[in-house]
């Protein structure tokens, strides 16, 4: 039984949205006109429609990473309880404290009612679960632990969201406290201190190198700044056309590998992600090759994407994964040597978890020891550039003192 979107009129005149679950549109708008609602529209669930065409918003619907893990993780819960899946999604819908979650849901289980599987369910938006997320349900439920497999998969999006968090809440008062400290330099060199020192040229003194040095950046600010901030702003619009091609994309990314702090970031979260995906996939029971095309997807950056693809290959050839990763220079040895132990051992799906475990810890100590040098840093930066501009100030009428004296 399908799932329609409808915006239809109380008897107050107020449009009301909602979403109801019928044979045909023409059945809705019956049930509707029985709840004393006049219908306005009334459409199927699914993604792709075209927002200007339609008042509906289920055009490339997205969900918060928070969201997904929340639905997750709901529906692993009612199934490990017994409750059958159309039950479960239909009790989740109701508990939705967001009108997209509970359109996405009920359209979810509107093909589930229909006989489709949940995995081609979910196919119908794929904006909303990713290729990863839809393969790894189908995994099991063609191994037959749904539950299993979506309890892991609540793990894995919850850690993914914390991670996320941890990043956000970390950068918050770096960045505020970056953009403060423009502003207030911009302040000073475009407003105070030209009105300061237009006295002392108005007095036809001669005045410090310092003073004289100042004053020609704050001309540069007040009469080039617009200029330069619209460049920047056209520069990282031409910046961000150019990296959605994959050759300048691939050759930025090798680079941002080999900057000093940013990239061993960079190789960390990226490794965190295979790993933790891989041993998802492999503990599904998907094939190790299909986990390792499947998980490459997860990984952002171009040249560890291409060496996590080349390992399927030399994996289909008959060679190891440890080996391919190794011989590619651009995952940490840690991760390869636990990844080595596992294949060894034949417990491959506990290491790649324990690999990814410790990658999140050397990912989120490396930002607290980086933020805890950074932020007493650009204060001193910040006090060494007011200071500077103070004696430029001051020089002037440290000499007039001088001469008067």
């Amino acid at each position: 039984m399908p799932a329609f979107e409808y915006i239809a009129l109380n008897p107050r005149g107020r449009e009301e949205k909602g979403v109801l679950e019928g044979d045909t549109p023409r059945q809705i708008r019956q049930v509707l006109r029985e709840k004393q609602l006049v219908p306005l529209e009334v459409n199927e669930v699914k993604e792709g429609r075209n927002p200007k065409r339609s008042g509906l918003r289920t055009y490339r619907q997205r969900l918060s990473t928070a969201d997904l893990a929340l639905i997750t993780r709901q529906l692993a819960t009612l199934l490990k309880a017994g409750t059958p899946l159309e039950e479960a999604l239909s009790a989740i819908a109701k508990q939705a404290h967001k009108p997209s979650i509970e359109r996405i849901v009920m359209g979810v289980r509107s093909k589930v009612v229909e006989g489709h599987t949940l995995a081609d369910s979910l196919a119908q938006f794929p904006s909303v679960f990713p290729k990863l997320y839809r393969a790894t349900i189908a995994a099991g439920e063609h191994a037959g632990h749904l539950d299993a497999v979506l309890d892991r998969l609540a793990d894995f999006t919850e850690n993914h969201q914390a991670m996320q968090q941890k990043i956000t809440t970390a950068l918050i008062y770096p960045i505020l406290l970056t953009l403060i400290a423009i502003g207030v330099v911009s302040g000073l060199l475009g407003y105070v201190v030209p009105q300061v020192v237009q006295v002392f040229e108005n007095m036809g003194q001669e005045l410090p190198v310092l003073t004289r040095g100042m004053i020609a950046l704050s001309h540069f600010v007040t009469t080039a700044g617009p200029y330069l901030a619209i460049a920047l702003v056209l520069l990282a619009f031409i910046f961000y056309r150019l990296y959605q091609r994959p050759g300048f994309r691939r050759r930025v990314d090798r680079w941002l590998l080999h900057l000093p702090l940013f990239g061993k970031l960079i190789r960390s979260k990226n490794a965190t992600s295979f790993a933790r995906t891989l041993a998802i996939l492999a503990g599904s029971g998907v094939p190790i090759l299909n986990a390792l095309q499947n998980a490459a997807e997860t990984v952002a950056n171009l040249p560890m994407r291409d060496a996590v693809e080349t390992t399927a290959e030399r994996v289909r050839e008959g060679g190891s994964i440890s080996a391919s990763l190794q011989r590619s220079g651009l995952f940490p040895p840690m991760m390869i040597h636990l990844i080595a132990s596992g294949e060894g051992s034949g417990n491959l799906e506990e290491m790649l978890e324990r690999a990814a475990d410790q990658q999140e810890r050397e990912t989120t100590t490396t930002i607290s020891a980086t933020l805890a040098l950074f932020e007493p840093a650009l204060v001193l930066i910040m006090g060494a550039v007011v200071l500077i501009i103070v004696l430029a100030i001051l020089l002037p009428i440290f000499e007039l003192n001088q001469l008067v004296g």
